[in-house]
């Protein structure tokens, strides 16, 4: 028999299976000899009050022996000869796009421009040791884009997109730990992503896919307004890749936007957020958030937070939070300071992060009616601002920094703490030099969190600039039921690039629906 049940527990019941037998036969009145194994379905913490709980949905296996696998196993099969879709991008919209495709029966052919998995990690090393970046292969381009070296964070609100439980599973088929299916904010860590991403791509190479690296995708082929294809340059060499179109180049693609803006295909500005990254010790964090100066404990996890407020008619709030983590450079591009944070899977750095965003409209950025219209106005935007931010450091990798307290009384800081971010911090008057329009509501933003949470706003902790890339600058126009591009027929914009998905989860669920698409378009069930 098995029985499905809620529990709430204290945090040292909650993650040993022979505690949880114990207590399921104590508070559900079952035969502790009966119960052959606990499987956890979710967890989540309750630190509202100073007693810390965690929530647990667990199915209870009564004389009854559980699979041997936690999660769904998808068939994949051959599919040499079949019609070739090509994706471009290998993030986890064109990898799930790749992967979904072969389900449907077709042969995903991947070009990504930049370099493997494994090979990337040499180029993000030297990041922090030369502070120069490879425009083809960093914190943003290569194999599984943008996340997989930015903490491998699987929480999502996008549930009407699509089953978030598919994604999670395919991610467990892969290598990645069970026990994503369960946490309420799963996450996979970034030391344990690369070896998931390469199993991804050995699947799709397995059954019969293709999976092309260091390969640019300069133009579309055309047969009127139809894609046909693409044009790219590998070492130098021009080839072309037939068949519809999958576009999933991520948020940092710039080029691609120009090309299509140039091009004259639909496209348009698209609202995104801006800021800082904000690091304090984790410790404070663990004791601010569990109630406890002496922090998490035993049994707990690295302490995670969650602001959002109102200033002045835009939003302020904390974004793709990094519990014992690291800040990042994550520039894609020479003469730009790009920040983000990621974790391992222990989460358990000196230090924890998050980026402090505030909401940017068009009309916030654009300064007349031409730039109103302009496409390419929050790039523009984007762009100039982590240019300010590379000249504020010294015209290195080095990050201008203020201490948090100095910021929001708008005092130089003449000393800044241990940091994570390797490359090096510089103090710099971030008040003065960002916008006034964000560093205004950064500054309330920062007063109201401080508020509701005492010890928060502290000049322990210390702002690092600057966070722009939380979401594509751009969208490219789609129909809204064919996922096809407007105007342009055999074309699917896909995933966080596109301007469709925010986040690792969501930019999978989206890949997946232009891989059916796609599929469609090809009449192809």
């Amino acid at each position: 028999m098995i029985r499905e049940i809620q529990l709430r527990v204290e945090p040292q019941f909650a993650y040993c299976e022979q505690v949880l037998k114990e207590t399921v036969s104590r508070q559900c009145g079952i035969d502790q000899r009966t119960i052959i194994a606990v499987r956890t379905l979710k967890k989540s913490i309750d630190a509202r009050q100073r007693t810390i709980f965690v929530n647990l949905t667990l199915r209870v296996f009564i004389n009854e022996q559980p699979p041997t696998d936690e999660f769904t196993r998808i068939d994949y099969r051959p599919v040499d000869g079949r019609p070739a879709v090509t994706v471009v991008g290998a993030g986890p919209g064109g990898l799930f796009a790749a992967l979904r495709l072969i389900e449907l029966g077709l042969r995903p052919v991947v070009i990504e421009r930049g370099k493997n998995v494994h090979e990337r990690k040499v180029d993000i090393a030297a990041i922090s040791r030369s502070h120069k970046v490879d425009p083809e292969s960093n914190y943003s381009f290569g194999e599984g884009g943008a996340g997989a070296y930015s903490d491998g964070k699987l929480y999502t609100r996008s549930r009407k997109r699509g089953d978030t439980d598919r994604i999670m599973n395919i991610f467990c088929q892969h290598g990645a730990s069970p026990s994503i299916l369960s946490d309420a904010h799963p996450h996979i860590g970034t030391d344990r992503l690369p070896r998931v991403i390469e199993n991804i791509r050995e699947t799709i190479i397995r059954c019969g896919g293709e999976v092309h690296f260091r390969t640019l995708m300069t133009s579309f082929i055309l047969e009127g307004r139809k894609v046909i294809g693409i044009e790219a340059v590998h070492d130098g060499i021009q080839e072309q890749f037939m068949g519809p179109v999958i576009l999933a180049t991520g948020h940092s693609a710039r080029d691609v936007y120009r090309y299509m803006a140039q091009a004259g295909f639909e496209i348009e500005a698209k609202a995104l957020a801006v800021g800082c990254r904000l690091e304090h010790p984790s410790q404070l964090i663990d004791s601010i958030q569990y109630h406890n100066r002496n922090g998490r404990g035993r049994y707990l996890p690295a302490a995670e937070y969650s602001f959002v407020t109102q200033v002045d008619g835009r939003g302020v709030y904390s974004f793709c939070m990094c519990p014992g983590g690291f800040v990042v450079p994550a520039a894609s591009g020479p003469h730009q300071i790009v920040v983000n944070g990621m974790s391992p899977s222990g989460r358990n750095s000196r230090w924890s992060n998050s980026g402090m965003v505030v909401e940017t409209r068009i009309e916030d950025v654009a300064k007349n009616e031409e730039e109103m219209r302009d496409p390419l106005v929050m790039m523009r935007f984007q762009e100039k601002l982590e240019q300010d931010c590379w000249q504020a450091g010294n015209m290195r990798q080095t990050a201008p920094a203020q201490r948090m307290s100095d910021f929001v009384n708008r005092k130089l800081s003449y000393d800044l703490p241990d940091s994570s971010y390797t490359p090096g911090l510089i103090s710099s008057p971030l008040h003065f030099w960002m916008p006034q329009f964000v560093t205004d509501r950064l500054r309330q933003g920062f007063l109201n969190f401080g508020r509701s949470s005492h010890g928060f706003l502290t000049n322990d902790a210390v702002m690092i600039a600057v966070e722009t890339r939380t979401s594509s600058p751009v969208r490219i126009v789609r129909d809204r039921d064919t996922l096809q591009h407007i105007g342009l027929e055999g074309l699917f914009p896909c995933g966080e690039g596109a301007g469709y998905a925010g986040g690792i989860v969501s930019s999978a669920i989206d890949g997946e629906r232009c891989a059916e698409s796609a599929a469609r378009y090809l009449n192809i069930d």
